[in-house]
């Protein structure tokens, strides 16, 4: 795996977990759309999670 560069890490720092890695939330882990979220949030708005429930 290639590191991240400075920017790269200041644009996902929501998203890594303390090993480095970017990690999304449960819910959006197998989702195709592009609105994923982090593991840190509760989910806001999604589209396909409206849609289930």
């Amino acid at each position: 795996m290639p590191r991240m560069s400075q920017r790269d890490k200041a644009l996902n720092a929501f998203f890594l977990t303390a090993d480095g890695r970017i990690k999304h939330n449960d819910k959006c882990v197998r989702c195709a759309k592009e609105c994923k979220q982090s593991f840190r949030a509760v989910i806001v708005h999604c589209p396909r999670y409206e849609q289930k429930y």
